[in-house]
């Protein structure tokens, strides 16, 4: 009887330190970010008109083209580690992310799906990284020391 009620009191304790464990391991391939400017950068131009007709109609003297420079939202999103440059991967229905806040994400190969749960909807969606800076935190303060020594120097 004994031996009973101690492999159940070890079997309530070690339950509740697996499912710790398991959670850990879920949550550990998500990040967290904030984000710090939105810029509207050029993506690609539209062109409307006989541009892709080509010679045939150029030949005629049809050469009007309207063309568009097409703008499109790039986000700075800081981590601890990273700095990305992230625009969306849907131009036609992006979603204008709020500046200041803090969101959770998970970068797969050149591809970030970004969840921001301080927005109000916690949907993910999906952004193109177009660039990744490491983040040195540590040389802002190698900085101010070596620019506290050139005027010790002179």
């Amino acid at each position: 009887m004994r031996n009973v009620k101690t492999s159940l009191l070890l079997l309530l304790l070690l339950i509740p330190a697996l499912l710790m464990a398991a959670s850990a391991k879920k949550k550990k391939g998500t990040e967290r970010g904030m984000l710090e400017k939105m810029e509207a950068v050029p993506c690609g131009a539209k062109q409307k008109g006989l541009a892709g007709l080509g010679t045939l109609w150029g030949s005629v003297g049809i050469t009007h083209v309207n063309s568009d420079e097409k703008l499109c939202p790039q986000y700075l999103l800081r981590s601890d580690e990273m700095d990305y440059q992230i625009r969306p991967k849907d131009l036609k229905h992006a979603k204008i992310l709020p500046v200041g806040t803090e969101g959770e994400f998970k970068v797969k190969n050149n591809q970030m799906l970004l969840t921001m749960p301080e927005g109000g909807d916690r949907k993910t969606y999906a952004y193109q990284v177009v660039a990744m800076t490491p983040n040195n935190n540590n040389s802002d303060e190698g900085g101010a020391k070596s620019s506290s020594l050139r005027s010790d120097e002179h």
